[in-house]
């Protein structure tokens, strides 16, 4: 009998991803099969072989995978340990129809920024509340993998000061209950990844790193008055009391609990 696989998966609330699944396999071959979605992958450990449009293919942990929907495929280790790997699968609609054929021909990348930032994206799922950061992640992402498929240089963009002035003012109205990127995309009338972009470049940060910052800056507020870490938490916008502390700590350098009693100190 094999080792027993490792596997997590679930349904992020990021709207283009249908599914994150992370798998340690010893043995598991997958036969022939396909899936009516994008399915990136990245290999940490060991490498995976697999046939794609009857032609091999390799996996090693140092490229990112891009398989198109509805093309089949199998897969299995490549390397005696067996394999450990993250995949996504993105929506159909995330990278267009029409590069299905260039990810046929060439569904390998050897692109060590794309790698770092779908190890990065990973990481932010991973974390409840932070969907902001993942949909900022992901169109970047996705905008890079149409790059690839199109041979695309990826060429520095204008700065359009005027809509990531518009997006800090939307940011700004709803950082506590929350905006989607794509709802602020369609209020104004940009497409999600030029709002990343043109936000990044104006501000020097990304879009979920001011919400962020917002929310922390209202929760020092709400601690110095008195108000409990839990209700402080939903109060400012996080997830939860886990989620206010991780980043409390990351931009304030203290726990929201000490931060509080520090002024209790203080008379």
């Amino acid at each position: 009998m094999g080792a027993r696989p490792d596997i997590t998966a679930w349904r992020p609330r990021v709207e283009g991803i249908k599914e994150v699944f992370h798998a340690r396999f010893a043995d598991h071959a997958y036969p022939m099969h396909t899936h009516d979605a994008w399915t990136l992958l990245i290999v940490d450990e060991g490498m995976v072989r697999y046939d794609l449009d009857r032609q091999e293919h390799g996996a090693p942990s140092s490229v990112v995978t891009l398989l198109p929907p509805h093309v089949p495929h199998n897969g299995d280790a490549a390397t005696p340990g067996g394999f450990r790997k993250r995949v996504l699968y993105l929506n159909t609609g995330e990278i267009d129809a029409e590069l299905v054929g260039r990810a046929v021909d060439s569904p390998v990348l050897r692109d060590p920024w794309l790698r770092r930032r779908v190890h990065q994206l990973h990481r932010t799922l991973e974390h409840p509340g932070d969907e902001l950061e993942a949909q900022s992640r992901l169109a970047l992402v996705s905008d890079r993998l149409a790059r690839h498929l199109r041979d695309e240089p990826d060429t520095p963009q204008v700065s359009d000061r005027r809509t990531a002035h518009a997006l800090r003012e939307l940011l700004d109205a709803s950082f506590v209950e929350g905006l989607t990127l794509r709802d602020a995309a369609e209020r104004l009338h940009a497409h999600h990844t030029h709002l990343v972009r043109a936000f990044s470049r104006e501000f020097g940060m990304a879009p979920h790193q001011y919400v962020t910052g917002r929310r922390v800056d209202l929760a020092r507020r709400l601690l110095l008055g008195g108000m409990p870490a839990p209700e402080v938490a939903t109060s400012a916008g996080f997830y939860d009391q886990s989620h206010l502390s991780r980043h409390f700590r990351r931009v304030v350098g203290t726990s929201p609990g000490r931060y509080a009693r520090t002024a209790s100190a203080a008379y």
